[in-house]
């Protein structure tokens, strides 16, 4: 009977605080589009979130590219299709690879300091104050984060998605010899419009997400210092884990729309 009652009420916590998130995303969204616009928190935001994770992201995607090209080169190897070592890295990286490592990356980075830059602002009762002063939070705080993430994470995916590529070439070139003229024709007779705007497409909700969870921990932080650091690690395992559900669920909608 006790453990019904537990899972009956985490059932409706997790119900509660998705609706809150909900409401929080579709506000959050909307206010992009309200007057008055304030261009320059924008493009500090769009700074944080693409500037500031752009080496990051690059690295990671340039040694991906590099494992998937030595193992998918030693699996294709036994059936002596090795020299298409490109359609299958470009492929997988585009479509997969590119945007969820790219969005995992961005989220623990950015996503835990947008939860700590809020969760401080709410236990010092920024927020409070903000609010007695006729400013909307969700305006100034959340709004300009939503509009950085859906714009900078598309572009910091594709940027890795070449990155990635050219990781790919490098050890095809050098484990097989082959011309570096035939892997680009390989990676570009592969890539079609329809994977592009499937890996693409799904950072945009990705974007949303980060931004989204970052600032709903944020907002709910209580109990001072330790209260900043508990958002922050939740926010970071909260992104991962729907990250990884979401895209699940973005390919099989994309795979029936293409």
């Amino acid at each position: 009977m006790n453990i019904l009652l537990s899972i009956d009420v985490i059932a409706k916590k997790s119900i509660l605080s998705i609706g809150q998130a909900t409401i929080l995303a579709i506000k959050g969204f909307f206010g992009i589009f309200v007057p008055p616009f304030n261009l320059r928190l924008a493009l500090r935001e769009i700074d944080n979130f693409g500037t500031g994770s752009l080496l990051l992201v690059d690295i990671i995607a340039l040694f991906t590219g590099m494992v998937m090209s030595l193992q998918t080169i030693y699996g294709l190897s036994m059936y002596g299709a090795e020299m298409y070592v490109g359609s299958v890295v470009s492929l997988s990286l585009v479509r997969e690879l590119g945007p969820v490592l790219t969005s995992i990356m961005v989220g623990a980075r950015v996503g835990s300091g947008i939860a700590a830059e809020i969760g401080s602002m709410q236990v010092t009762e920024q927020i409070d104050a903000m609010r007695a002063l006729g400013a909307s939070p969700i305006k100034k705080l959340v709004a300009p984060k939503i509009l950085a993430a859906i714009i900078t994470l598309p572009l910091l995916t594709v940027t890795a998605d070449i990155i990635g590529i050219f990781g790919g070439m490098i050890i095809a070139l050098s484990e097989l010899e082959i011309d570096r003229n035939f892997y680009i024709n390989s990676v570009l007779t592969t890539i079609t419009i329809s994977d592009l705007l499937s890996g693409i497409g799904k950072t945009v909700i990705f974007g949303l997400l980060i931004a989204v969870i970052g600032c709903y921990f944020g907002l709910r932080t209580t109990g001072g210092t330790t209260g900043v650091g508990r958002s922050t690690t939740i926010t970071v395992v909260t992104i991962s884990i729907l990250i990884l559900i979401s895209d699940f669920f973005l390919t099989k909608l994309f795979l029936i729309v293409f």
